[in-house]
Formats: structure tokens, C-alpha cells, sequence
């Protein structure tokens, strides 16, 4: 009872509650030296501390209290009791320190619960990388960085650069398990990045098309025990021996990854199982196809596999499994929404802005890939088995309508109709396809503007214009916002030449669809005919950046630049023609004629022996040929293209009076007199091939030329009749519309006046006509009858001292412009530049008369057996034996002296 003290009137009953020990005090840790020392150091025990008052634990702690000292009560343990005093000290209360209320206040500190007076926190200690540690960790994030852009590179197609990405992360991973394994860490290799690493690099590998080094890359992997899952990639190994067509080999690895895969993967599964069913297609083994597919349909349906089934029936011509599998594939589910769905409604604005957010979406995107696959597949189906399932295509397609009909591809049936006429077209029954396209003419709006267009597209190519027209507005009334309508529509009128409504129709169809490039081609074809050439070249140059490689756009684009005046840019476009369709004849016989133009004659030649080798029936191009060689000189080489000629237009006589002129300026005179006589027997009224006859008769002395120019009088005489009457039916016209009309006086006079001017000048080519045939033949006759068995050569010398009597005139040019009816009369023949006679004779090649057309004779009366060379006059040899006079030498006016006489 000693220690008991009761309380008493004059002591504090809360007095030392805020009297606590030092060691729970957690404010002042930072400056306890011990306490920081303990925690840098894991050893080591603290210090003993001296606290401001005796601890409960260090010994009795006296509790001050406003009844004094009081004396603790000890336990059996030597605890002093709860609540008891030891040496006068009381026992703190720590029950507020959960509340943040402590004693620092009497010691002066703030109250800081959240410890916000003590400042920024130490910086943080460097990391030491040189450590072993540190170095692998930065290896693995290079590793890593190189695989993500070998991935990225080959997304955007830079296969080369992700090819050498992910040869160097192989580099850098194999730098890295060296590290490990000097470091003493081989048991920490990082399998997952080993795996990422070599997978990657034999992806490359095989995106490169470097199948041995993709193969084994796959090898490694797959033979290691220690990457899971690996069996996997021999899928990856069999599309490899696709690729390389070793089809066997593929489908071992197929079926070898196939067992490697469970039965939760059943996706997986079916995908392996239906490459298997296209590899055995291929192989041609339809059979083993068919039950991998059947497999599939029974387990897992799809559009593609079901398509895959069909086609592997019809391949053994199965009709009735060919229709069950048509019937599975029409009742696949797609598993996709319906469309209604994304139709807003007019009550909720949210859940209207909600569909408006997904109505183009990835996810509907898809769905719409997906439904437009599935009507692909299904419409290829039924056009292949339609001719196939029954006897007719007709009934087979009404079968297939049916079926389609009572499917949820409802619409697919009038589509399936339009081919059924499409196939009558193809047949060249066009009647049934007409018939089958009239009648969607009362269905919906969409189907009635496909038939219409058809219909348009069938009349327009029967050139029956105003039924096209009708069904093109049918179309257009249907569907006005259908660009194959207004197309149509545009070219009925461009065949009526009305241009300028037909580019409107155009310019319409590319307001809807502006990918269209009939409609752009024909605007660009429009604005030529309309003149307006820049525009069209901005057309074409427009159609030229859709279709890269289009000949007939680089054809109009050359076409356009020739008719600005730019012949070189021509040229550059034509290049690019002939490097698309390089056997392209009429390309090849353009540049032709555009080199022609610049002068340059070597491509000009090269050019247009190329189309004349690809299409050796081109008038243009022998005619060009032929008129080189002869200009060249080399007659002999001319020779085959007019042959070619005369083979193409056997009725023109002026191919085989060219060719007898080559024949004649080679030399062959008996070949040339051969090819006259064969002339004159298909073609007995040519006034040219008789002149020819008389002239080659009378060089060579044969005994026919009475005969010819007999007949070449005959000839004439009729002809001279000929014209008289066609005069006299002219005069008689023109009389009778003059005295209908007035004042058309003065023009008749016009008319007389020359007429008799045209009298004034064929007399004056009488002035210089001489009929000396007849004197020649009777001088040739007695000739012969007086010197009949007289040296050969005397009589060859005999003809040539006649021929100054005969008209020899061709060669000299006035002459032969004044006798020809061959030569323009303006033409300068005085000019001899080679490039002008090469003109000049392709000229005279172009005007040689046809076979019936009239020819003028110099005189009506007598006859004349001149003739014009249709080559024109040959060229003069040139004067090379020509040399300088020499002097007669002074020796021969010297008298001969006794001194100079031989003794």
C-alpha cells in the first residue's frame, strides 16, 4: 500500500501526457547518427541511446502527475504496471501519434503529418554500365529495336532493308548469348528473343523469295526441343514447297503440323485441312480434294471452301453433288449484322450519332468485303454448272434462280438473269438476249437500268442508233447516276456528230464516277474532233495517270502532239507505245513517217522495214519501201515490194508498170518487155503499157512494134471518143443550168475561154510532136529485107543512129514534163536534191493511173509513140572519165635531122 498515492485536491489529473520516450520518436531519425547508420549497414547492432527519461523497458520511468510522484506497481515479471508510477515520471499516452498529433510541438517543430518541410528528395544514384548486367540488358533492347524494324520496313515493302534488319538482329543475338555465357549466365539465355530472331529472319527470308535459307531457318527452330509450339511452323515450311511446286513434299508437312495441333485450335485446323484440299487440286487428285473439303463443310461452312467443292465436282462432272454443293454454298451463314441496323432513327439523337460513327467503320468495311465475296463466289458457281446441270444453260440457270431466290442472296437472281443473257451473247443469239434483257424492263429501278444498257451497248454495235438512243434513256430515267448510261447515251450522240452535247453526256459520267476512263477517253476523242486539242491532250494526259501502260492513250497522245506541231514529243510517245506492244505495225510505220519528216531517212528505213516485216500487207509502208530503194539506186531490191503490191491490189495497173520500169532500170530488158506483154494481156486499153510496148520494141528491133502501135492508135481513137462524149454531156448540162439561172453570163464565158486556151496549148505540144513511126517502120522494112544476113553489131549500131529520129524525149526533163500525163505540170524539174526526188517520186507512184481511168493524148489525130518512164528520168552517170586536154607535145614539131638517124 506504500506505493498506492491516492490523488488529492491540489494534483493535476492530465499532467505528463505529453511526456514519451525518445525511441518513438520518428521526426528526428534523420539526425539519429545511429539509426542511419543501422540502415546502411545490414550488421551491427545501434548504440545504445541516451534517452531524456528513463524507457518502461530501461528501468522505472517516473510519471509526473498533478498528485506528485507516484510509485509504480510492479508485476511478477518486474513490468511496472499500467497507469503506475516510477520515480515520480508518468507513462506517456501514444495513442495520438495515429492522429498526428505528437509532442514535437513542445520542442518547438511545426505540424508537418505529411513531412513536407524536409525537402526535395536525394537525386538518385547513377547507373554503373559497366557491369555485366547492364551490358546484356542493352544488347537485348538493340536486338529487340532491330526486329520491330525489320517488321516495320516489310509492311511498307522494303523487303531488302527488312531482310538486312533482321540479319543483323541474328548478329546482334548471337553477340549477346557469347556475353551471357563469358559473364557465367548461360542458364538465363532468353529463349522468346532467340525465337522472335530466327522466326523474323526466316519470314524475311521467304518474303525475299530465298526458299533453301527460309527453310533452314524453319529447321533450326523447329528442332529444338526447347522453343514450344514450334511444330507450328511447319505450316509456314509446306507454303514454302507450294511456292516451289513440290506439291507432295507440301502436303507431308501439312499433315505432320496438322498432328501437332490439338483439338482447341479447330480455326487452325480447318485452315491446314483446306490448303491440303487446294494442294490436292492442284496434284489433280479431285477425290482426296473432295473429302477434305466435305470435312470442312461439315464442321466448319465457308463461301470459299464451298466454292473450292464446286468446282472439284465439276471437274469430275458430278451433276447432282454439283447442285447439293451449290445448295450448301447458298446457305452458308456470313455471320455478319444486317443492314437495317445502321439505318438512323428519328427519335434518338445519341443513338443516331452512334450508328453515323460506325456505319463506315473497319468492322462494317469487313462485313462488306465479306458479303461481296460471298456474291462473287455464288454468281461464278452458277454460270460455271448452269450449262453443266441440265441439258440446256437456259434450264440450268432457271435452276439456279430458284435456288437463289430462297436463299438470303434474294438479289443475286436478277443479276444471274442479265448473265443468262450475257451467255445468249456469247452465243451469238442475239435475239434471245434481247429478249431476255426486255424483260427487265418493269423490275426495280436498279436491274431495269443494267438491262437498258445492255440493250443500249447491243443496238449501238447493230449501228440501229435510235434504238440505242432509246434504251439509253431508258437507262438514264432509271438511274441517272449510271456512268455506263451516259456513256452510251453520249456516244449516240457522237455519232451525230453533235460533239458538243455528247462531251456534256461524258463530262456527266465523270460527276459520277470519276474513275470512269471510257467516259474520259471519249471526251478526250470529242474535244479532237471539236478542234479544242489542249483540252484533249489534258484528257488523255488525265487517262495516261490512270492506265500506265495503255497503248491506245499513248497512241492519241502522240497523235495530239504530231497535230500541234511537235513532232519530237510525238516521237517520245510513240517510243513508249512500241515498248508496250513492240509488233504494233502502224506504231511502227508512224515513226516512220515522223523521222520521215524530220529528214532523218536511216530511222525513217529501220522503222518502217519493222512494221513491213510484222504486216507486209500495208500499201503505205511498200509503197515507201519500194520509192527508198528505187531513189537509192537499187532497183533490183524494189523489185519485191511492188510484187507484194500487185499481190494486195492485182487490179492496179501502176505496181506492175513500176515494176517493169525497176526491171528495165536494172537491166533485165527481156524480163521487163516479158512483164509489158503480161500488162497488156490483163489490162489491153492502158495507153501507158502500149507506149512501152512501142518504145522497148523499137530499142530491141523486134518485128511486133506495128502490132503495138497499131493498137496503141486504136486505143487512143476510142479514148478520144470517150472524152468527146463526156464533153459534149458536160456542155449540154452546163447549158441547159445556164439557161436557167441568170446572170451566169460571164462565167460561161470564163468557161469557153479555156476551153479554148487548153485547144491553144495541146496545139502547141503539136508543134512539137513528130510521128515518126510510121517512117520508121518502112525504113525498117527495107532495111531488113536489103541487109538481112549483115553482122549483128551493125544492125545494134543501126538502131542506136536511128534513135535521134525517135521520140527519146525521157530524158531530158522538160521534154518528159511536156509528153506525161504522169508529172504535175507545176513541178520544178530542175531540182535534184535527194531528199525532193524521193518526193517527187513517191508523188508519181501515188498518181500513176488505175486500170479504167481515162488517159489525154497529146494528139487526137496522129499517133504518138512517146512514152514517160514511171520512175522518172534516170539519174546521169556521172563525168568521171572527164580529164584535162593534154598538149600536144613540142617533140612532134621537131624535124628529124641526119644526126638523129641510126647509123
Amino acid at each position: 500500500m506504500e506505493n498506492v498515492h491516492l490523488a488529492g485536491d491540489e494534483d493535476d489529473l492530465y499532467s505528463g501526457y505529453n511526456d514519451y520516450n525518445p525511441t518513438l520518436d520518428s521526426e528526428e531519425l534523420e539526425n539519429d547518427a545511429g539509426f542511419q547508420q543501422a540502415v546502411r549497414t545490414s550488421y551491427g547492432r545501434r548504440p545504445p541511446m541516451t534517452a531524456k527519461f528513463p524507457g518502461t523497458a530501461m528501468g522505472a520511468r517516473p510519471l509526473a502527475t498533478s498528485f506528485g510522484s507516484r510509485v509504480p506497481l510492479a508485476s511478477s515479471m518486474g513490468r511496472p504496471m499500467t497507469g503506475a508510477v516510477l520515480d515520480g515520471a508518468s507513462r506517456p499516452m501514444t495513442a495520438v501519434r495515429a492522429a498526428g498529433y505528437t509532442s514535437s510541438m513542445t520542442r518547438g517543430s511545426t505540424f508537418d503529418p505529411l513531412g513536407q518541410s524536409r525537402g526535395p528528395a536525394p537525386p538518385l544514384e547513377a547507373k554503373n554500365e559497366d557491369t555485366p548486367e547492364e551490358k546484356i540488358k542493352i544488347l537485348e533492347k538493340k536486338v529487340n529495336d532491330l526486329i520491330e524494324e525489320s517488321c516495320m520496313a516489310q509492311s511498307m515493302g522494303a523487303l531488302q532493308l527488312a531482310l538486312e534488319k533482321a540479319k543483323e538482329a541474328g548478329r546482334k543475338e548471337r553477340a549477346l548469348v557469347r556475353q551471357r555465357e563469358q559473364s557465367g549466365n548461360a542458364d538465363n539465355i532468353n529463349l522468346d528473343l532467340t525465337y522472335s530472331v530466327l522466326l523474323n529472319l526466316a519470314n524475311q527470308y521467304a518474303n525475299n523469295e530465298m526458299y533453301p535459307e527460309a527453310l533452314n531457318s524453319y529447321q533450326v527452330i523447329v528442332k529444338n526441343k526447347m522453343f514450344s509450339n514450334a511444330g507450328r511452323l511447319k505450316v509456314n515450311m509446306a507454303n514454302i514447297y507450294v511456292k516451289q511446286k513440290n506439291y507432295p513434299k507440301a502436303i507431308k508437312f501439312y499433315r505432320m503440323a496438322l498432328d501437332q495441333i490439338s483439338n482447341t485450335h479447330k480455326e487452325m485446323r480447318i485452315k491446314i485441312m483446306q490448303n491440303i484440299g487446294v494442294v490436292f487440286v492442284r496434284l489433280g487428285q479431285y477425290s482426296d480434294a473432295i473429302t477434305s473439303f466435305e470435312h470442312i463443310m461439315s464442321e466448319s461452312p465457308n463461301v470459299k471452301t464451298g466454292f473450292n467443292l464446286i468446282l472439284c465436282y465439276y471437274a469430275i462432272g458430278d451433276r447432282e453433288r454439283m447442285k447439293k454443293a451449290f445448295q450448301k454454298l447458298i446457305s452458308v451463314p456470313l455471320g455478319i449484322d444486317d443492314e437495317d441496323k445502321y439505318i438512323p432513327s428519328n427519335d434518338d439523337t445519341s443513338t443516331n450519332m452512334v450508328i453515323e460513327a460506325i456505319k463506315n467503320d473497319k468492322l462494317h468495311q469487313m462485313e462488306r468485303d465479306l458479303k461481296v465475296l460471298a456474291e462473287k463466289y455464288i454468281m461464278t458457281a452458277a454460270k460455271l454448272i448452269a450449262p453443266s446441270i441440265e441439258t440446256s444453260f437456259a434450264g440450268g440457270f432457271d435452276w439456279c434462280v430458284d435456288m437463289v431466290k430462297s436463299s438470303q442472296y434474294v438479289e443475286l437472281a436478277n443479276d444471274l438473269e442479265i448473265n443468262k443473257a450475257i451467255t445468249y451473247l456469247r452465243q451469238k443469239d442475239f435475239n434471245q438476249a434481247v429478249e431476255t434483257l426486255k424483260t427487265f424492263e418493269k423490275k426495280d429501278s436498279r436491274v431495269k437500268s443494267a438491262a437498258a444498257t445492255n440493250l443500249s451497248f447491243l443496238f449501238f454495235l447493230e449501228k440501229d442508233y435510235d434504238q440505242a438512243d432509246r434504251y439509253a434513256e431508258l437507262a438514264m430515267n432509271a438511274d441517272r447516276y449510271n456512268p455506263a448510261a451516259l456513256i452510251n447515251k453520249g456516244n449516240t450522240v457522237f455519232v451525230k456528230q453533235d460533239y458538243e452535247k455528247a462531251a456534256e453526256f461524258y463530262k456527266e459520267a465523270l460527276r459520277n464516277d470519276s474513275s470512269c476512263t471510257e467516259a474520259l477517253y471519249n471526251l478526250g476523242l470529242t474535244y479532237k474532233r471539236l478542234n479544242r486539242l489542249e483540252e484533249a491532250l489534258d484528257c488523255f494526259l488525265k487517262l495516261h495517270a490512270i492506265l500506265r501502260n495503255s497503248a491506245q492513250v499513248m497512241y492519241q497522245l502522240a497523235n495530239l502532239y504530231e497535230q500541234l506541231g511537235d513532232p519530237q514529243q510525238a516521237i517520245e510517245w510513240l517510243m513508249q507505245v512500241i515498248s508496250v506492244t513492240p509488233t504494233d505495225p502502224h506504231a511502227l510505220a508512224k515513226l516512220g513517217k515522223l523521222h520521215d519528216d524530220e529528214g532523218d531517212k536511216s530511222q525513217a528505213f529501220q522503222y518502217y522495214c519493222e512494221s513491213y516485216r510484222y504486216f507486209p500487207s500495208n500499201i503505205d509502208v511498200i509503197m515507201w519501201l519500194g520509192a527508198y530503194y528505187i531513189e537509192t539506186q537499187f532497183c533490183e531490191k524494189a523489185i519485191q515490194y511492188f510484187e507484194r503490191a500487185i499481190l494486195i491490189q492485182p487490179t492496179q495497173v501502176k505496181w506492175q508498170l513500176i515494176m517493169a520500169s525497176c526491171y528495165r532500170r536494172s537491166g533485165n530488158y527481156q524480163k521487163a518487155l516479158e512483164t509489158y506483154k503480161e500488162i497488156h494481156r490483163k489490162f489491153p486499153d492502158n495507153v501507158e503499157c502500149l507506149r512501152f510496148l512501142v518504145r522497148l520494141s523499137t530499142d530491141m528491133g523486134l518485128r511486133e512494134v506495128q502490132e503495138y502501135a497499131t493498137k496503141l492508135k486504136k486505143v487512143e481513137k476510142m479514148k478520144e471518143i470517150r472524152e468527146q462524149r463526156v464533153k459534149s454531156g458536160r456542155e449540154s448540162s452546163a447549158r441547159g443550168r445556164r439557161e436557167g439561172r441568170e446572170g451566169s453570163a460571164g462565167s460561161g464565158d470564163d468557161v469557153k475561154a479555156g476551153e479554148r486556151m487548153k485547144t491553144i496549148i495541146n496545139s502547141h505540144q503539136l508543134l512539137h510532136t513528130v510521128d515518126f513511126s510510121l517512117f520508121f517502120l518502112g525504113f525498117q522494112s527495107l532495111f531488113f529485107f536489103c541487109l538481112f544476113c549483115i553482122f549483128a553489131s551493125l544492125a545494134h549500131l543501126y538502131s542506136h543512129l536511128l534513135l535521134p529520129l525517135c521520140c527519146s524525149a525521157p530524158q531530158t526533163p522538160s521534154e518528159s514534163k511536156r509528153f506525161s500525163p504522169l508529172l504535175d505540170s507545176g513541178r520544178d524539174s530542175s531540182h535534184s536534191s535527194n531528199s525532193t526526188k524521193g518526193e517527187r517520186l513517191s508523188a508519181k507512184m501515188m498518181s500513176l493511173p488505175g486500170s479504167n481511168e481515162p488517159y489525154e493524148t497529146s494528139s487526137p489525130k496522129e499517133l504518138d509513140a512517146s512514152y514517160v518512164d514511171p520512175l522518172g528520168p534516170q539519174m546521169e552517170r556521172p563525168k568521171t572519165g572527164a580529164k584535162k586536154r593534154m598538149e600536144d607535145d613540142d617533140f612532134a614539131d621537131e624535124e628529124l635531122g641526119d644526126d638523129l638517124l641510126p647509123e
